[in-house]
């Protein structure tokens, strides 16, 4: 049972020492001191997860027994760095936790976190909380008697999209994928909330769009919703990049927004198939200037929002070169799209004050021309790459985040509603687990990966099991980046992972049976 049950996941990158001795515990008998923090904020927000840590734990604690040697435990805090708990660019998640008994105290241990940042002390916690399991025999919780355990990610950016255009998700569902995220620590839920089937979000900077842009009067997330999203991410260590993706991808909602008509040519346009990927098409029209003062209003929102500033996503996926040449026939439709991007970074900086540290938009064939219509921006461009062949084409010299479609799409395997063929296959768990395209090009700027959740083919219900395990073995790409050739030996560590995810109250999918479960070293 011990050694089934300290497998941490992601696994750790430095130093890991651990006892094989264990302990009984109780959550009652879980204890914080903080000695050194930066902040009052800070400090808070330390005290919120550790609250978080405990109720995990209180998730896997059943009835408690009559036992005579339950351990106290003590966890000590020093952090000196960082007095902004928010998850940024710049932030050093790394952290050491140390665990032992206190001396000449045969009844109480303590754990030593050291971090430089709020972020880098709720991974210790989270790291801690795998040490602790449960003794099925005795219905009481175990704790490792001594580890020594020293962790860093090999990226800063690891991040799960969750499309809530396309299907709605009750705000519930989404905290819970938010849990599941900080258990493994992904630090990033990109939230791709527009495009052309709906603008779920009901923001107070376009009444109009939020208004007439949603499925049904209930599938749209109001301000408090995305607030409580964005305390909870917090929390957890994780940024909400919220995406509102233009030009391409609009609805016609676009038409009526601030009683200004026009904004969009081709939507709801047949035969769709001539101007967009899936109906109903839309696209902005680049040079309405008055395109340009909605997007800095929103921006604007975001950003207050979020309380993000250091990155921003300006969206830019599947831009049809069709409708823009069909309306401007004078002018091809790289050179507007060159004219309409130099605006919305303009205005962008406008909204923030500054221009993001990284502003993100999707990859396309118009996007090749970055590197030399954008040198003033070079520094800050990113790319979000979707096409393992756009990316040999463009990325190289550009900071980039992978999104990998054969690899890194949840949404896939499930067949095409709109076609005959089976459409794209699916991308086990061990797929995502050996994509490491960095290996093989070393002059790739790679800032980090996020895997995505895009919701053609995925609605209620079916938001846990899509989406964990795998996006758990994502999160040990990113984070530990292990050689390829290592998914058998893993089995073991991410089914223990999976074991907790459902005792958290998140419906993962299974990674084998359970007779492998109980039966873990024949399996593999």
């Amino acid at each position: 049972m011990l050694c089934a049950s300290i497998q941490i996941w992601p696994q750790p990158t430095g130093l890991v020492s651990l006892s094989t001795t264990a302990v009984p515990i109780r959550t009652n008998l879980i204890h914080i001191h903080i000695i050194t923090v930066p902040s009052k904020l800070v400090k808070e927000h330390i005290n919120d997860a550790f609250e978080l840590m405990r109720n995990d734990l209180k998730f896997v604690e059943r009835k408690v027994r009559d036992f005579q040697e339950w351990r106290k435990l003590v966890v000590r805090v020093s952090l000196n760095g960082s007095a902004d708990p928010r998850m940024r660019l710049s932030t050093d998640e790394s952290y050491k936790l140390t665990l032992h008994p206190i001396k000449g105290g045969k009844k109480s241990l303590v754990a030593n976190v050291i971090a430089k940042s709020f972020c880098g002390v709720r991974h210790a916690f989270e790291t801690l909380s795998q040490l602790i399991w449960l003794d099925p025999y005795h219905d009481t919780l175990l704790i490792l008697e001594a580890a020594k355990i020293e962790d860093a990610p090999k990226f800063n950016y690891r991040g799960l999209l969750i499309d809530t255009a396309r299907s709605y998700y009750p705000i519930n569902e989404l905290f819970r994928t938010i849990d599941a995220m900080g258990a493994c620590k992904l630090n990033t839920l990109h939230w791709h909330a527009s495009d052309s089937q709906a603008f779920s979000l009901r923001l107070r900077s376009v009444p109009q769009i939020s208004r007439l842009g949603t499925l049904d009067s209930v599938a749209v997330y109001s301000v408090d919703d995305i607030l409580a999203v964005i305390h909870r991410a917090r929390l957890r260590g994780i940024r909400v990049i919220i995406e509102i993706n233009t030009p391409g991808h609009v609805g016609r909602a676009w038409n009526e927004v601030m009683n200004i008509r026009h904004l969009a040519y081709c939507v709801d346009v047949e035969p769709w198939t001539a101007y967009c990927n899936e109906p109903p098409c839309g696209q902005l029209d680049p040079r309405n200037t008055d395109i340009h003062v909605v997007l800095e209003r929103i921006y604007a929102e975001i950003i207050e929002l979020t309380g993000v500033d250091d990155i921003f996503h300006i969206g830019g996926d599947d831009i049809s070169e069709s409708c823009w040449e069909e309306h401007f026939n004078d002018t091809d439709p790289m050179t507007l799209w060159i004219e309409y991007t130099h605006s919305v970074l303009q205005r962008l900086e406008y909204a923030n004050g500054k221009l993001p540290n990284l502003t993100l938009m999707w990859s396309s064939r118009l996007s090749e021309t970055i590197k030399t219509h954008f040198k003033d921006y070079a520094h800050s461009l990113g790319l979000q790459s979707r096409k393992v062949a756009w990316a040999h084409k463009q990325i190289s010299g550009l900071r980039t985040i992978i999104s990998h479609e054969d690899a890194w799409d949840f949404n896939n395997g499930m067949g095409d509603w709109y076609e005959e063929s089976g459409g794209a296959p699916y991308n086990s768990w061990q797929r995502v687990y050996e994509y490491r395209p960095w290996s093989r090009n070393t002059d790739w700027l790679v800032e980090g990966g996020v895997g995505t959740v895009w919701s053609s083919l995925i609605s209620s219900g079916g938001l846990d099991s899509r989406t964990w395990p795998r996006a758990a073995a994502l999160s040990e790409r990113l984070w530990t980046d292990r050689p390829e050739g290592a998914t058998r030996p893993v089995h073991a560590r991410l089914d223990v992972f999976r074991t907790r995810l459902l005792e958290r109250g998140i419906k993962a999918a299974p990674i084998w049976s359970m007779w492998c479960t109980h039966n873990t070293y024949t399996c593999v």
